[in-house]
Order: structure tokens, then C-alpha cells, then sequence
């Protein structure tokens, strides 16, 4: 068993995390991070679960750590649900001081030796992490990225076989993903806020590090060219995208790609029996009614149409966070580099 621990474990990804990694068949999770407030006490006297899932017990009587390289030092692996501000220095040192960092942050997700990595896109991207050491750290930093550039980039899996130069994508995105506290009622309920702060930059710049080439030394980016708007809607989990392509390719070919699909890896505990499931039915996928499939993990695409358009949506929680983050580290795992 690796031995691993959650920074910022009472907030929202964090719970996620817990939530996942409370029974992994490969990770022992023993520490648990959070706010100096927090540091000393029990888990489950300090956490608000706010889940749709049982509180998992057997993590309860964890002592909650303080947020510092001290408290993780002795880990294989530490997951990070860290605010940006705050990782961009902790999750350096973590990696400084030989441990694994597997991170949800936007913090690193840009940088030239930094993998971000959607393992069904880009596993040979993880060869940045002898980059990372061949300059001195002993530990390492793998980022999934945005959660609306991981249900978009997965959605385009099947496709790029075909080839195309542009993409237009409009979001209608989740209230979990600001946070517990991220969107006062009155703000969401009975409305659509046409702005997230740095989401459509995100959206438009992460592809095309996900989607570039890696030559073993750095990674060049797509030749396509993303443009995005981005939207707040009263659902709670959940993001949902439509989605153009100027692809020339017939859509019957396209729909058969996408039934036919199959990732580059397998074995993973959290990869699911369908990375992408394409539906047939004119009104899907709906988030109320898809976002749980493949346990979180699946994305779902529908609606295909001439021109080329779709409609993609994903869990915005699970597969565009925190078991992204998971499913990096069992690939991390499965390429020996812990």
C-alpha cells in the first residue's frame, strides 16, 4: 500500500478526495491537512460533510495536520485541493522534499516541466516527471486541469483522428465549483451568471498544452485554437458544453468513432468500463440525470449534428477534480515513478 494525504481536506474537493481515497485498493490515506484552526482535532469532528455520499468512518478519528511540508514528508503521494495562492509555494517545497504532489490547483498547470495530464489523452506526458528530477527535485508535480478542460478535452478524444483547427465551446457550469460559499443564493437561484472569473482563459490555453506533442524533453502544443464563454447555472454538479469543431468529417463517421472508442490505458482502479459514452437519445446528457455514470468518472456526449456540434457533460467534482487527481496517481503508480 503507498501511503497518502489530502491537503485541505475539509473543503469541498478535499471531501472528494477523502471520499475516494478512504477505500483505494492501493493508497492507505493517513493524513489529512487543513487550516490551523482545524490542525489537532479529529476529522470528524471538524469537517461539514456535505456529500451525497455516507461520511466514510474509518477516517473519522484522523488527527487533522497543519498545511505545512512537515506534516507530509514521510507520504509516497499528497493530493492537493489547495487554494491557488497557497499551493503555488507549498506544493514546490512538498516536491522539493521528495513527495509526490498530485495536484487539483491551477497553480502549476502551465508550467513547461509540469505534466497536466487527462490520462486517457495524454499518458506520455507523465515523462515531464524525469524532467522535474533530472533538474534537482527529488519529489514531483503532476496537475489535472480545469474541470471544464477535462470534461472537453475527453469529449474530444474520439475526434482527433479527424483533424480540426477551431473550437467554439460554451459552458453552463455548476455551483460546486466555486466551492461550498462560492455563489450566495440569491446571486444563482432563478438566473445564469455569464462569467467566471479565468475560466474561458483556462479553457482556451489548457488544451492545447493536453493535446500538444511531448518529445521527451518539453511539450509543444496543438494546432488548434480554442474559443470559450463560460456561464454559472442553478445546477449543483455537473458541467455541461456545447461544443463546435470545424471538422469536414461526416457525422455517422464521427458517432461510430465515439461508440467505438478506447483509451490508450487500462488496469486503473478509478478509470471507468466507458471513458466517453456516447447517447443516441436527442435530450441527453442531462446532469441530474448523467453526471454519476462510470461512478463520476464518465463523460457524456450527445446531440452530434452537421457543422461539427455536440453536447459534452461531465462531474465536475469527481472527474473534473478530485478523481482526476486519483486517477493520475494510479497511472503514476502503474508507470513506476512511485
Amino acid at each position: 500500500m503507498i501511503n497518502v494525504g489530502v491537503l485541505g481536506a475539509t473543503g469541498a474537493v478535499g471531501q472528494r478526495f477523502v471520499q475516494l481515497l478512504a477505500n483505494h485498493p492501493w493508497f492507505r490515506l493517513t493524513t489529512l491537512t487543513a487550516s490551523d484552526r482545524s490542525a489537532g482535532k479529529r476529522y470528524q469532528d471538524v469537517v461539514n460533510w456535505r456529500l451525497d455520499v455516507p461520511f466514510p468512518e474509518d477516517v473519522g478519528s484522523l488527527v487533522v495536520e497543519p498545511t505545512n511540508v512537515s506534516a507530509v514528508s514521510d507520504l509516497d503521494i499528497v493530493f492537493s485541493a489547495l487554494p491557488a495562492d497557497i499551493a503555488t509555494t507549498l506544493e514546490t517545497d512538498i516536491a522539493a522534499a521528495g513527495v509526490g504532489v498530485c495536484s487539483n490547483a491551477s497553480s502549476h498547470r502551465m508550467d513547461c516541466n509540469v505534466p497536466l495530464v487527462v490520462p486517457e489523452v495524454n499518458p506520455d506526458h507523465l515523462g515531464l516527471i524525469d524532467v522535474q528530477r533530472d533538474k534537482g527535485t527529488d519529489g514531483f508535480i503532476v496537475a489535472n486541469p480545469n474541470c471544464s478542460t477535462i470534461v472537453l478535452c475527453l469529449s474530444l478524444a474520439p475526434l482527433m483522428p479527424f483533424g480540426f483547427s477551431n473550437l467554439t465551446v460554451a459552458t453552463m457550469q455548476a455551483i460546486s465549483g466555486a466551492g461550498f460559499q462560492g455563489i450566495p443564493a440569491m446571486e444563482i437561484y432563478d438566473n445564469v451568471v455569464p462569467y467566471i472569473g479565468s475560466e474561458e482563459e483556462k479553457m482556451e490555453n489548457e488544451p492545447l498544452k493536453i493535446m500538444g506533442s511531448f518529445d521527451g524533453a518539453e511539450v509543444r502544443n496543438a494546432p488548434f485554437q480554442v474559443s470559450a464563454s463560460c456561464h454559472r447555472v442553478p445546477v449543483i454538479d455537473g458541467h455541461t458544453m456545447a461544443v463546435w469543431a470545424d471538422t469536414k468529417a461526416p457525422v455517422a463517421d464521427v458517432i461510430e468513432a465515439y461508440r467505438t472508442y478506447t483509451p490508450p490505458i487500462s488496469g486503473l482502479p478509478h478509470l471507468p468500463s466507458e471513458s466517453v459514452h456516447y447517447t443516441d437519445e436527442p435530450n441527453r446528457p442531462q446532469p441530474r440525470l448523467d453526471r454519476n455514470r462510470g461512478g463520476g468518472m464518465t463523460v457524456s456526449v450527445g446531440r452530434m449534428r452537421e457543422g461539427l456540434r455536440y453536447v459534452a457533460m461531465g462531474h465536475n467534482t469527481i472527474r473534473g477534480a478530485a478523481g482526476a487527481s486519483v486517477l493520475n496517481a494510479e497511472l503514476i503508480v502503474s508507470k513506476k515513478y512511485v
